[in-house]
């Protein structure tokens, strides 16, 4: 009457969880292969909505960012954390867009990622220690959640750039081992199995 056995409730059971496994499977491979774009998209957005979320809605305009940066003071102006994001964000894929599989496993990638990450986690670090030093009681206590979230945010993310970079070279020097090994193996049989030669008498020869 349209009801299932036992046995087949197993097999559709399982069946799925296959199906479900498979998906989280090639998911997860995708997300580890496209992680240096996703970090980089990350990168781009969460600071600048986290400033924006800091500022008032009316302060969200061409103009007052204009005069932000003309009133720019380190000790108390933010509009440079999310522009230095998008800076290291942008020279970070710009490398690895260029970079193919053996310049990925060593050089370029990893060196400027870190470089870039270690020069941005000092700035961020440096600014935090003037900002925060400074007790604002006017700006409340959502917008100093906001402002520490922005440099949290700012500084996981640095740290998170210099992990994917170092697992990626890690990755493609996996890759590049195991193609070396192939050619390796494949010379080598052909070396140890050469072509055979039947040797022919010398009487048949001179016959």
């Amino acid at each position: 009457m349209g009801f299932f056995s036992k046995e087949e409730k197993s097999k559709i059971i399982l069946r799925a969880f296959k199906t479900l496994f498979f998906v989280i499977t090639m998911l997860v491979s995708l997300l580890l292969f496209s992680a240096p774009v996703l970090l980089a998209i990350a990168d781009t957005l969460l600071p600048s909505a986290l400033l924006s979320a800091s500022l008032s809605p009316s302060s969200l305009s061409l103009s007052t960012l204009s005069s932000h940066f003309n009133d720019y003071d380190f000790r108390y102006s933010l509009v440079d954390i999310p522009l230095i994001s998008i800076i290291r964000s942008a020279v970070i894929i710009c490398v690895y867009g260029l970079c193919d599989g053996p310049r990925l496993s060593r050089g370029p990638y990893l060196g400027i990622t870190t470089i870039c990450s270690v020069l941005s986690l000092i700035f961020v670090s440096l600014k935090a220690s003037y900002v925060f030093s400074v007790a604002d009681i006017d700006r409340g206590v959502y917008v100093r959640a906001m402002e520490m979230a922005l440099f949290i945010c700012s500084l996981a993310l640095a740290v998170g750039h210099i992990v994917v970079a170092y697992r990626t070279s890690c990755r493609e020097r996996k890759k590049l081992l195991v193609y070396k090994i192939d050619i390796e193996a494949v010379s080598a049989c052909k070396n140890g199995f050469p072509r055979y030669h039947p040797k022919i008498p010398k009487e048949e020869r001179a016959n």
